[in-house]
C-alpha cells in the first residue's frame, strides 16, 4: 500500500479517460440533474416542505442533498464496476500491466482512486448546476468535496468485490437491482427515513449511503452534522474491511 506504483496506471486510465472525457461527463450527471429536475419540482409542488427535526426545508433542497451522495454512490460503482471489468476481463489490459514491475495491488489501488476521483468529478459538475440553481450555497459545502470522495472510495472498494466475482456484464445487476436499488430508496436520499416501518429504519442505518446521507445533508442546509465521527467511522469500517475483501477476491481470481 505504501508504493507508487499505482500512480502510472492511475494516470493510463485518466490519459484513456481524457478522449471520452466530455460524454461521459454528461452521461454522470445528466440522469441526477432530471432526478432533480423531476422529482425536486415536480413532486416538490405537491410534497412542499419536509420536517427535519424541528426545522422544514423545501423538498427539492432535501432531495439534492441526497441525491448528491447517491450520484457519487452510482458514479464510483459504475467505474468501479463496467470499466474496471473491461479492463480486467474482456481488454486484458490488467494482463499487460502486469508484465511490467507492477503489482496487482498496485493495479487494483489505481482502480479504487480512479473510480473515487471519477465520482468527486461528477458530483462537482452537479453541485456546480445546483449552486446556478441556489440550491448548494452554504460555505459548509466546502467540506463535502473529502467526504463525497470518501463516498467514492466506500462504494468503488464495494463494487471491487463484484468485480473480482463476476463471470460477465451480466452478473452486476445482481448488485443493482437487489443491492444499491433498495439502498438507494431507504437510505433517505428521497423521503425522510423515519417514515420506514423500525425495522427498515434499523436496516437503513447499517448502510452506508444512510452514513453518507447524514454526513453531507446537514451541510446543504448550513448546520454541521451531528454524530459525524460516528458516521465517518462508519463509511471507514467499510471502506477497510472492503477493501480488503476485494483484494483477496481478486488474488485469487489471478491465482497470486
Amino acid at each position: 500500500m505504501g508504493s507508487l506504483r499505482f500512480w502510472p496506471v492511475f494516470l493510463r486510465n485518466l490519459l484513456v479517460w481524457r478522449k471520452l472525457a466530455v460524454p461521459s461527463l454528461i452521461g454522470n450527471i445528466a440522469e441526477p440533474l432530471m432526478w432533480l429536475v423531476a422529482f425536486g419540482y415536480g413532486l416538490g409542488s405537491l410534497v412542499g416542505d419536509i420536517a427535519l427535526g424541528e426545522r422544514t426545508v423545501p423538498y427539492i433542497l432535501f432531495l439534492a442533498s441526497g441525491s448528491i451522495c447517491m450520484s457519487a454512490m452510482n458514479a464510483a460503482t459504475f467505474e468501479a464496476l463496467y470499466s474496471a471489468f473491461s479492463r480486467m476481463h474482456a481488454q486484458k489490459t490488467w494482463d499487460g500491466i502486469l508484465n511490467a514491475p507492477v503489482r496487482l495491488e498496485d493495479i487494483l489501488l489505481a482502480e479504487m482512486l480512479w473510480a473515487a476521483f471519477k465520482a468527486l468529478f461528477s458530483v462537482t459538475a452537479i453541485l456546480a448546476v445546483m449552486a446556478a440553481l441556489g440550491l448548494a450555497q452554504s460555505w459548509k459545502l466546502l467540506l463535502a468535496w473529502p467526504l463525497l470522495l470518501l463516498v467514492g472510495i466506500t462504494f468503488s472498494c464495494i463494487a471491487l468485490i463484484f468485480n473480482a466475482l463476476a463471470k460477465g456484464y451480466d452478473f452486476f445487476t445482481y448488485y443493482f437491482t437487489l443491492g444499491l436499488t433498495p439502498m438507494m430508496f431507504i437510505s433517505g436520499v428521497f423521503f425522510p427515513s423515519d417514515q420506514l416501518p423500525p425495522w427498515v429504519q434499523g436496516l437503513a442505518q447499517a448502510l452506508p449511503l444512510a452514513h453518507a446521507v447524514a454526513l453531507v445533508r446537514p451541510l446543504f442546509l448550513d448546520h454541521w452534522p451531528s454524530q459525524a465521527g460516528f458516521h465517518l467511522a462508519m463509511l471507514l469500517l467499510y471502506a477497510s474491511l472492503a477493501w480488503l475483501l476485494a483484494l483477496k477476491l481478486t488474488r485469487r481470481r489471478f491465482g497470486v
